[in-house]
């Protein structure tokens, strides 16, 4: 995902979304209800309908040796992570960055945000919240053609937080970590397709080869970039360090715009 447009004049941004990937950060999926679990959906073969949503694992950042840190538009805003690499602002980060440029985030509602996360405490943060906890059940014996199995459920937790006034939501999945011990978060960012534009309306047809679609980003709904945010503050450790961080480059480049304007 990348701006695609920066318009000062209207204070909004375009952002670009595929709608033809079949894997990948951001996909086109389908079902009858937030709380279905979502199929995927062959865009290019099937008509968009209102079942249909973007699943988009929406990122804060990006290494800066990433071959894909021209998708940015701040590749020389850097700062260090949690994992201690070098990285700089990226897509949910950037939207903020402009936001607060444009003065449609006031500096005061970043200072609100920078102190909400940096007071929460870590067992406050949702990878520390009991009913955050993957849950497995004791095992039962069972004989499946004539072999002998002990069967077991894993639960794994989802959270949906939905955003005022708004279709979109955004999805917390619990999972375990794939290369260390412990727990991952995952945050997605769930928008219906009716809430993207493009040149020819998209329910009813389906999409052409290698299409995109845009989401607009506003005054009108940049409260969402700043509650996804806030809840990816919320989400670990090493999410409240980034975030904190993050927070503390955007607030010295608005100061440093504000003393220049002077």
């Amino acid at each position: 995902m990348y701006i695609k447009t920066i318009n000062r004049n209207d204070k909004s941004l375009i952002i670009a979304i595929p709608l033809t990937t079949t894997s990948g950060k951001i996909r086109v999926k389908e079902r009858d209800n937030i709380y279905g679990y979502g199929l995927p959906f062959a865009s290019r073969s099937k008509k968009f309908n209102q079942k249909n949503y973007i699943e988009w694992q929406i990122s804060y950042d990006i290494e800066t040796i990433s071959n894909k840190i021209n998708l940015t538009t701040l590749r020389e805003v850097n700062f260090i992570a949690h994992n201690k690499k070098k990285k700089a602002l990226y897509e949910l980060s950037e939207y903020l960055y402009y936001l607060a440029e444009f003065e449609v985030i006031s500096i005061k509602q970043l200072y609100d945000l920078k102190d909400f996360i940096k007071n929460l405490k870590e067992e406050n943060l949702i990878s520390k919240h009991p009913h955050c906890a993957i849950k497995r059940t004791y095992p039962n014996n069972e004989t499946i053609n004539n072999l002998d199995f002990e069967i077991l459920t894993v639960e794994y937790p989802q959270l949906i937080h939905r955003f005022k006034n708004y279709e979109v939501i955004t999805e917390i999945t619990i999972r375990e970590k794939q290369r260390a011990v412990g727990i991952q978060p995952m945050l997605y960012f769930c928008l219906p397709i009716t809430e993207l534009k493009s040149d020819n309306p998209l329910i009813g047809r389906c999409a052409n080869t290698k299409e995109f679609a845009y989401f607009e980003i506003n005054k009108n709904n940049a409260f969402i970039i700043i509650e996804m945010i806030k809840i990816f503050g919320m989400l670990s450790p090493s999410h409240q360090y980034d975030i904190l961080e993050i927070l503390d480059i955007i607030i010295k480049e608005q100061n440093n715009t504000d003393i220049f304007n002077l």
